[in-house]
């Protein structure tokens, strides 16, 4: 049998390789962790400040005369030349977008005022907004109400 007979030199190379070798397989594959984890974290972070699009449906009608001028919940005063709404479902300052669900016609409009309690309507809207959407004459209308989302 022969023997391996390495001198002292040959011995350490040996063991440096080995252990350039080690390290560099460590790292590669920390790294690679770190990065798997640092995209989790940012992806979750993202996840929590994204909001989720609310769509409602049910009956629309509009503001009577008598309000015009009267504050909103909101503090503004209520004009029935802008594009406004009156809504107990979506937050104050919330931007809408109102589709009358039978002629597909659709208005965006800023929720700035409250239903009264016993009001059984989704939203109330300015003559303006009631006359682009097609029911001015009828009073109320069938509409799909969704939440206007701000991507940043």
């Amino acid at each position: 049998m022969q023997k391996n007979h390495f001198t002292l030199s040959e011995k350490l190379v040996r063991k440096t390789v080995a252990l350039i070798i080690f390290f560099f397989l460590s790292a590669t594959s920390f790294f690679s962790y770190a990065q798997k984890n640092f995209n989790e974290k940012v992806y979750a972070s993202r996840k929590i400040h994204s909001k989720k699009r609310i769509v409602k449906y049910g009956t629309a009608s509009y503001y009577a005369e008598k309000f015009t001028g009267r504050r909103t919940a909101n503090g503004e005063r209520y004009n029935p030349k802008k594009f406004t709404a009156a809504c107990n479902v979506l937050p104050l300052n919330t931007w809408i977008k109102v589709t009358n669900l039978l002629n597909h016609k659709s208005v965006i409009l800023k929720v700035n005022d409250r239903l009264s309690k016993g009001n059984h309507f989704l939203v109330d809207l300015p003559k303006s907004a009631a006359k682009k959407l097609g029911f001015f004459g009828k009073g109320v209308a069938k509409v799909k109400v969704e939440q206007m989302v701000r991507h940043r």
